[in-house]
């Protein structure tokens, strides 16, 4: 079993959809605490990035290690047990199940993870908890998932993850689809979550969200990244934000 020293080491990741190769030698390093953030474009491997290290698309070549573990050959929901929680992309809601049903599933027998004791130092996450974060979805606890906004719910989306009392969160695109001031809002979110002890692996188009967040930026262009360096750095770089992410820089 390889060691590593940071909380998540993708190593040299090649994945394929089929004979589709996707992702070509990724590598990444993200310590706890953290907020690391992939940019790009549509289509350039982001969601097969997180799939990966999920466990959804394993990976063909290379190495995913959590915590020391490396994981081979680990079904999703080991991955899950063992720390990782995903926000997909699209919120992926039990549209069908109340707030409270959606919120309560990583509690579940099958689940584990959130049946887990507190840990020294972190926030422990309970339905408490996530309805002080989201007092929106304390006033909709009975209300199927489906009539949510969509504001409502990702915020859903984020307090399922939390329940499950994840040590890294995957976010796939968690601005997505959203108005401005709910942009804003997911931006407290994640700030508040690095406050509480988590770190998180954070997919995005919103370069301003990136920027605001993350202590350290991947860009990704068909399936390799291109780029690697703090927000600053990444803001000096015309070159890397006109070819890569179709914007001009920052002044």
């Amino acid at each position: 079993m390889a060691v590593s020293e940071s909380l998540l080491s993708v190593r040299d990741v090649h994945t394929y959809y089929g004979d589709s190769y996707v992702l070509h030698g990724l590598s990444l390093e993200l310590q706890r605490g953290e907020i690391v953030c992939i940019l790009g474009r549509n289509g350039m491997g982001k969601t097969t990035l997180i799939r990966t290290i999920a466990g959804l698309t394993p990976p063909r070549r290379g190495e995913v290690i959590f915590e020391g573990r490396a994981f081979e050959n680990e079904p999703p929901y080991a991955i899950a047990q063992a720390g990782v929680a995903i926000i997909p992309q699209g919120r992926r809601i039990f549209k069908s199940l109340s707030v409270r049903e959606n919120l309560a599933l990583p509690t579940s027998t099958l689940a584990a993870r959130g049946r887990l004791p507190p840990v020294a130092g972190r926030k422990h996450w309970t339905m408490e908890e996530v309805l002080k974060e989201f007092p929106q979805l304390q006033e909709r606890l009975n209300a199927a998932g489906g009539s949510l906004s969509g504001g409502e719910q990702q915020m859903l989306a984020i307090g399922r993850a939390l329940m499950a009392n994840p040590t890294l969160i995957l976010m796939d695109e968690p601005s997505e689809g959203l108005a401005p001031k709910l942009v804003q809002r997911v931006e407290e979110i994640v700030r508040s979550l690095r406050d509480s002890g988590l770190a998180i692996l954070l997919v995005e188009q919103n370069l301003e969200l990136a920027l605001s967040v993350a202590d350290s930026i991947y860009v990704i262009s068909s399936g390799s990244f291109v780029f690697h360096g703090s927000p600053g750095e990444l803001s000096a770089r015309p070159d890397v934000l006109d070819s890569h992410l179709g914007v001009a820089a920052h002044a």
